[in-house]
């Protein structure tokens, strides 16, 4: 959604989202990623910036769901990607979110919150790029959405999810499988961070 990005990529993920969701406790929902992202933009009016956030995926019982993230500090630059020796400025967003929430059967609101430092910039000049940024994010998502269930965008997306009424229970005096399917948290997830 942002061609200005170069690496979009989760690069640590948590060992057990059961331990998240027992030192979050319950009124912050239920864990469904939780890791640390790297970001890595292009060359364009100002020189590539980088940026290392931990964020993390929360669900509702409402169907809400919160996606956030928190700008690592300096003194985490170890966490830094091995592939990615050279060092860029910094792009610091403090903290950031991005609220879904159910309005009706097929739609939902979205509320998007984002702290920003750019240091050394004025805000007037930042401020139209940050705007036109969070524009694009949304043209993006109003296109993929508008896709519809039929053979759009959203609709492939969704045949990747397995089918919740198609749950098959282990008869539990049988050993696990190693051909059974793995679950949908068990496999790699990406989550997308704002440069």
């Amino acid at each position: 959604w942002d061609v200005t990005c170069a690496i979009v990529d989760t690069i640590y993920f948590a060992a057990s989202l059961d331990e998240v969701k027992k030192l979050q406790g319950e009124k912050y929902g239920e864990p469904s990623l939780f890791g640390i992202g790297y970001v890595k933009t292009k060359q364009s009016v100002v020189s590539p910036r980088e940026q290392l956030t931990l964020c993390g995926c929360q669900n509702f019982p409402n169907g809400a769901s919160v996606v956030w993230g928190m700008e690592m500090e300096e003194d985490q630059n170890y966490l830094f990607p091995k592939n990615q020796p050279k060092r860029m400025p910094r792009s610091t967003s403090h903290i950031w979110s991005v609220a879904f929430i159910p309005t009706g059967e097929e739609t939902f609101d979205v509320e998007y919150v984002l702290q920003l430092e750019i240091g050394g910039f004025p805000g007037w000049l930042t401020g139209p790029v940050l705007v036109e940024t969070i524009k694009k994010t949304f043209r993006f998502a109003d296109d993929y959405f508008l896709s519809g269930l039929d053979g759009g965008d959203l609709a492939k997306r969704l045949a990747l999810f397995p089918d919740e009424e198609a749950v098959i229970v282990a008869d539990p005096g049988e050993p696990i499988s190693e051909t059974t399917d793995a679950g949908l948290l068990d496999k790699e997830q990406t989550l997308l961070m704002p440069p």
